[in-house]
């Protein structure tokens, strides 16, 4: 597959609908691997808003990779449990992701865009260490505030493992999307009912 193909796929196939970047971070292993390689982490890394659109992200090699992948196991850990003095797994993950967040995040500024407006550019390249910072610390923000923790949900989708922010009014919202998953239980539900109309 050419590359920019694999980026396009990769944008395409990519999710940005959790709430929060830690968690669409999460949402790149399903319904498979989405971090598979060097072009989707940067699709993601762009597709995220941690960089602002043309931000160059050739530096980004496997090493990006292996961390991301580690923040995100780390993430896991931290939102699909429940917090725990005594659990070990929680404990390196907490400790993985509150050293990944004392590095400093990209320095935003502030620069003309082509169309004479002021747009937001780095000022510098984006190294790994910075950029896993933004999103180690959007991690430590939400779990850290207790009426975003309470609106974290795993969506009720058959063998859907998405976790988001739940902002709903309300607060009953029950699948990752209402497109996906929402209409495939629908659709399920659907199939049910005819099934036990004709028995």
């Amino acid at each position: 597959m050419a590359l920019g193909t694999a980026a396009a796929t990769a944008s395409y196939e990519l999710r940005f609908d959790s709430g929060r970047i830690c968690l669409d971070l999460l949402a790149t292993t399903h319904p498979e691997e989405r971090l598979d390689a060097v072009e989707p982490l940067r699709a993601w890394i762009s597709g995220s808003g941690l960089v602002p659109a043309g931000t160059s992200l050739v530096a980004a090699d496997t090493s990006w990779l292996v961390g991301f992948r580690e923040l995100r196991g780390h993430i896991g850990q931290l939102v699909r449990g429940e917090p725990s003095r005594d659990s070990r797994p929680f404990g390196i993950a907490l400790a993985g992701v509150n050293e990944l967040a004392r590095v400093a995040p990209p320095a935003p500024r502030a620069a003309w865009g082509d169309g004479g407006s002021l747009v937001r550019a780095l000022d510098g390249a984006p190294s790994c260490a910075a950029l896993l910072a933004a999103v180690a610390r959007d991690a430590v923000e939400l779990i850290t505030d207790p009426v975003a923790r309470a609106s974290i949900r795993q969506c009720e989708g058959d063998n859907c493992p998405i976790v988001y922010l739940d902002t709903s009014r309300g607060r009953r919202r029950r699948w990752c999307s209402s497109e996906t998953c929402g209409n495939r239980e629908r659709v399920a539900r659907h199939r049910r009912r005819a099934a036990l109309a004709r028995a």
